[in-house]
This record gives structure tokens, C-alpha cells and sequence, in this order.
């Protein structure tokens, strides 16, 4: 019973001195690490934006919500315009600008041309479908003339 039990009570203490081991020696090669070397802790950092120039950058936008505007708080404050925006989508007033789609031209079909022309010369040429598309609208702009 004495030797299971100091078995198990020397098992605890080993746990325990390699805790307090371990949190030394991490402590010591922190320590090292920024009094040496002189590696920066996160913590330590220094910001990107004081909180002047982004209740400024915030409130610059919000008056007006334009590229424009992105572009002259970029030259303002000395950074990229991607910096900008991302500090103002992390604010959360950050507006995307609505992309340019191109105007979708109706499609017309060789068949419909086809079917145009047939009309209109009032005969049916089975073998014109075989034209190229761009003759067979210059046939059409010609005949409905």
C-alpha cells in the first residue's frame, strides 16, 4: 500500500515540476526573445490605424461612398486603396460598387433568318441554311428594304 502510494504521489509531483518547468522556460525564452533578439511580441505591435484616422476614414466615406473618395483617404493617410477598403469593410461601412454588366444583345437564330428571308422573297430555299450567319443578315437587311 505505501509503495502503490508513493508510486502515485511521485507520478503527481512529476506532473506538476514539468508544469512549472515548462511555464519557466517559456517565460525565459519569451523574455529572450524580446530583450535580445529583438523579435516583437503580437501583443507588442504597432497598429496600422490610430483611432483618429479611422473615425476620420469613417466618417469621409459615409459623407460620400465613392472610389473617389477611397482613393483620396489612400493618399491621405499614406496607404493602399486595398488597405483602405479592407479597414472600412472591417468597420462594416464599406459599400461595394455595383459592377458594369454588358448589355445582352438579343440572339438570332440562323433558322429565324432563314425563316425572314423565305418570307419575304415568298419561295422556300431549303440549302440557304447553310450560309454563313453574317450573309444571311446582310440578305435580310437587303431584301426587307
Amino acid at each position: 500500500m505505501v509503495k502503490k502510494c508513493s508510486a502515485t504521489l511521485f507520478r503527481k509531483i512529476k506532473i506538476v515540476v514539468d508544469k512549472l518547468l515548462k511555464r519557466t522556460y517559456n517565460y525565459f525564452i519569451n523574455l529572450k526573445n524580446k530583450t535580445f533578439s529583438g523579435e516583437k511580441i503580437m501583443t507588442e505591435v504597432a497598429k496600422n490605424y490610430t483611432e483618429e484616422m479611422v473615425d476620420a476614414m469613417v466618417a469621409d466615406y459615409q459623407a460620400n461612398p465613392t472610389p473617389d473618395t477611397v482613393a483620396a483617404l489612400a493618399t491621405e493617410f499614406n496607404k493602399s486603396t486595398r488597405s483602405i477598403v479592407a479597414k472600412l469593410v472591417r468597420e462594416g461601412v464599406y459599400k461595394a460598387q455595383p459592377r458594369a454588366v454588358a448589355a445582352k444583345v438579343a440572339v438570332v437564330r440562323k433558322a429565324d433568318l432563314v425563316a425572314t428571308i423565305n418570307e419575304a422573297l415568298g419561295v422556300e430555299l431549303e440549302t440557304l441554311s447553310k450560309a454563313s450567319k453574317a450573309d444571311l443578315e446582310k440578305l435580310v437587311a437587303a431584301v426587307s428594304k
